[in-house]
């Protein structure tokens, strides 16, 4: 395995792929901090400092730290997620320096100027409007907020426009402080590097931050339960979840082949059934998400009013079928999906970046790609089977945006799947 890793004194961990033939090179910082993270008066600050970590440093303004990469040809992003936030990077070869440079700086430097912080602050307020105006994205916030109420995990990572109007600098501080060390932070490259001259950048460029520990989070508690927004759309948006398997579950591996047996393509059983032979709904498919200590599997549709009690009838009858009923072509199927889609993320050095960071993060060591394919191998039909019938045991959670009395609620829900 081309992999390797270092532990520099402060905790920080440097972790490569070097890949000869490509003439890119993708570098990202990972944060294991995330909305779960937060308490009630902190959410949505992690997406905010995301944010602002762009807006300057002493070394830099806003525009800047834009023009310093895209000078280059390369380009920054970041990402908030339920666990983790990512900064990145993506440049020729010979430009890594540069990059990682600037990522420690805004890492390191940034200066959260209150001008800056409250304009910022009301980019977020039209995302979150956004993310309200679009339905089919909308349903998830309201999904996860059901699956785990009252837990972090289940609030959305955008936060409130109230909770984001209020943050100012000293709660800002307060959260790198306590969040933002050495320890909690994986430096991942791959493509066009070289490891010991990444492992020398991260020193020089991030080896100032703390070395506190990383504070533990609070455990998840799947439930389960409903919520239903009624609104005049053009169409009703239906999520169904279930309790599903956390990113170390011996059994992680069955949950994704079932869900991809059940709905990741067009030759899928919801795809087939909902949309080709009923032809009730354009978009269909399964999904299952793994947390450090949780999971969600469930499925989306989006359907004409008229058709919603009908979609969401034959989608739980398919997934209840598959309990027993999924082949083993169908589980050699899903299995192939599975596999490219690893692959595919070797030959982007950005997905690779992003994938190795994660596996230090989640697992403490690099996963090599045929072991990652092993366990997808090692699966067998009645692992599927008996893996898929478990989640659709637990609580439903239902997910409503539109005509919502056409569709059943978590009762009725766990009513149909009772047999299986």
């Amino acid at each position: 395995m081309s992999v390797q890793v270092a532990t520099l004194p402060s905790g920080l961990t440097v972790v490569t792929d070097a890949t000869r033939h490509v003439k890119t090179a993708a570098i990202g910082v990972f944060v294991a901090v995330g909305s779960r993270h937060e308490s009630t008066a902190e959410h949505g600050l992690s997406h905010l400092i995301e944010h602002m970590a762009f807006k300057g440093t002493h070394r830099r303004s806003a525009r800047e730290i834009a023009e310093a990469i895209e000078d280059v040809g390369g380009d920054l992003n970041a990402e908030t997620g339920v666990e983790r936030t990512g900064y990145f990077a993506r440049v020729l070869g010979g430009d890594a320096a540069l990059a990682l440079e600037i990522l420690g700086d805004i890492l390191t430097d940034s200066q959260f100027h209150e001008e800056e912080l409250e304009r910022e602050k009301n980019v977020i307020v039209q995302e979150i409007g956004a993310v309200e105006d679009a339905p089919n994205d909308f349903v998830f916030d309201l999904l996860t907020s059901s699956a785990w109420p009252d837990q972090a995990i289940g609030r959305p990572i955008l936060g409130t426009r109230e909770r984001v109007g209020a943050f100012d600098r000293i709660t800002i501080d307060g959260y790198l402080r306590k969040h933002y060390s050495a320890p909690a932070m994986v430096v991942a490259a791959a493509g066009a590097v070289e490891h010991d001259d990444i492992v020398s950048l991260a020193g020089a460029h991030l080896e100032g931050l703390s070395r506190a520990r990383v504070p533990p989070q609070a455990p998840a508690a799947y439930r389960g339960g409903e919520a239903k927004l009624p609104k005049r759309l053009e169409q009703t948006h239906l999520v169904v979840g279930f309790e599903g398997r956390s990113s170390t579950a011996a059994d992680l591996e069955a949950a994704l082949v079932f869900a991809a047996a059940a709905g990741g393509g067009m030759s899928s059983r919801l795809f087939q059934e909902v949309r080709e032979r009923r032809a009730l709904a354009y978009s269909i498919y399964a999904f299952h998400w793994d947390y450090s200590d949780s999971g969600l599997f469930g499925f989306y549709a989006g359907s004409a009013d008229r058709d919603a009690a009908e979609v969401a009838a034959a989608s739980i009858d398919c997934l209840a079928e598959a309990t027993h009923g999924v082949s083993e072509s169908e589980i050699r199927r899903a299995k192939a999906q599975m596999k490219v889609s690893m692959v595919a993320a070797l030959e982007s050095p950005a997905a690779r970046a992003q994938q190795i960071a994660r596996h230090l993060q989640i697992h403490g060591r690099p996963v090599s790609i045929e072991e990652m394919m092993a366990r997808i191998d090692a699966v067998s039909a009645e692992d599927v089977r008996k893996t898929g019938a478990a989640m659709l045991r637990s609580p439903p959670t239902v997910a409503t945006i539109g005509a919502v009395r056409k569709v059943p609620g978590e009762a009725r829900v766990a009513e149909a799947l009772r047999g299986v």
